[in-house]
């Protein structure tokens, strides 16, 4: 069997436009691969990259209801996917970066990880998403 990758996360959104935007500005997520409306569904879609590898889904639809957790740990008392967690070469300068310029909430401020040179953090994103940041020693 060939080496198994994740292809892209898909993350359902109440405001496709807006997370798009935030979602460009915040991670490089400019390349539009896909973009495209079921109006049966009631559903629009783009599909954004960064042009490197990293590819999200947004899923907009107009009834969805938003599933927001505190932190990571209220997260997974549901059994569903918790959070994105995303490798930073530089964890302080993106959590800066995020919370600052983008004004990601701060969900728990850099700190170390039980994996040894691995360093984290968690931010939200607009609609309240948990991000992961992780930086670790070997890039």
């Amino acid at each position: 069997m060939s080496a198994v990758r994740i292809h892209h996360i898909s993350l359902s959104v109440a405001d496709l436009k807006a997370q798009e935007a935030w979602y460009g500005a915040a991670f490089g997520l400019v390349h539009v691969e896909e973009r495209f409306e079921m109006k049966a569904a009631g559903v629009r879609t783009a599909v954004v990259s960064d042009g490197a590898g990293l590819r999200m889904e947004f899923v907009e639809r107009a009834d969805s209801s938003p599933v927001v957790h505190a932190d990571p740990f209220a997260a997974a008392s549901v059994q569903t996917f918790a959070h994105l967690a995303l490798q930073v070469p530089d964890l302080d300068a993106a959590f800066a970066r995020l919370t600052g310029e983008h004004s990601a909430a701060v969900v728990s401020a850099p700190a170390p990880g039980v994996t040894e040179g691995m360093r984290y953090a968690y931010i939200s994103d607009p609609e309240g998403n948990l991000l992961e940041l992780i930086e670790t020693s070997n890039g």
